[in-house]
């Protein structure tokens, strides 16, 4: 895995299921970065060698506090259905909830 945030920067890794099987590649180019409320990616496919398969979709991920707590929101834009239904086949729904999950039970530690 590399990672270089910033805008022009890119995220690449491989994605691996709980039992450490590869499934794949996945790209996210950052597009913009405002420090502490927001910051959005192109996410893609790809294969090892970081060539992607469009089409891919826009995330826009936008962090507000309110009385010490913080809310992530986070809206995903595809072009097409069938990106979606790719996504959810190759187990989107339930690698983002783990990894959800996961960033819950760890900031509840801190």
């Amino acid at each position: 895995m590399k990672m270089d945030f910033k805008v022009g920067g890119r995220r690449f890794y491989a994605m691996i299921s709980p039992e450490g099987v590869e499934i794949g590649w996945h790209i996210q180019d950052y597009t913009s970065i405002s420090p502490k409320s927001n910051f959005k990616f192109f996410s893609v496919f790809a294969d090892k060698d970081e060539n992607p398969f469009l089409p891919g979709s826009n995330w826009d991920l936008t962090f507000t506090e309110l009385n010490g707590i913080t809310k992530v929101s986070i809206i995903i834009h595809n072009d097409s259905l069938e990106r979606m239904e790719k996504m959810i086949e190759m187990g989107f729904k339930e690698g983002f909830t783990a990894t959800l999950n996961e960033l819950e039970n760890r900031l509840s530690k801190h």
